[in-house]
């Protein structure tokens, strides 16, 4: 899919857990991908890590959210949005910093947070 290499090419941060998605997965399979891209964005949120940049990838998922591909937005809106963590986990607080059009699906999606 067009928006992991997009992704990669953005935050290339995320090649090593491309790399290990592809070799156990046998290709490219995005809504698994995106569970550790989500995992990569909270530690670095929290400043746990820095294997990626989490205002990159978020102005990078912002961007794509505008353009109105559905299939990109499935996979942002089921495989990201809905695996950032929850009111009561650590990183909770990224929500606060999602763009105004990924906000708004998480709103929808996920009104208690």
């Amino acid at each position: 899919m067009q928006l992991v290499h997009d992704l990669l090419l953005h935050v290339p941060a995320f090649r090593g857990a491309y790399e290990s998605h592809v070799f156990r997965q046998g290709g490219v399979l995005p809504h698994v991908f995106f569970w550790d891209v989500v995992q990569g964005v909270v530690r670095s949120f929290l400043a746990e890590g820095e294997e990626a940049d989490w205002r990159r990838t978020l102005d990078f998922l912002e961007e794509r959210s505008r353009l109105g591909d559905a299939a990109v937005d499935e996979v942002i809106v089921t495989s990201f949005l809905g695996d950032l963590p929850s009111p009561h986990e650590p990183g909770h607080g990224i929500v606060q910093q999602l763009g105004p059009v990924m906000a708004a699906k998480f709103g929808r999606m996920r009104p208690l947070g």
